[in-house]
């Protein structure tokens, strides 16, 4: 099982390049389990929706 650190570091490389089914796989399983993660990932994808509507 992928720790948090790992967690994070793979949402990170997500929002830059398509993750490997064996990397998905494992942050689904991670994510059904740690709520601080869930909570992470949705806070780095509203970042990112942030800066794409407003680049300058």
């Amino acid at each position: 099982m992928l720790t948090c650190k790992e967690v994070s570091k793979l949402v990170s490389q997500s929002l830059d390049r398509r993750l490997s089914l064996v990397e998905w796989a494992g942050l689904r399983i991670h994510f059904l389990l740690c709520e601080g993660c869930r909570h992470f990932r949705q806070h780095m994808a509203f970042i990112r929706r942030a800066c794409q509507r407003y680049p300058d």
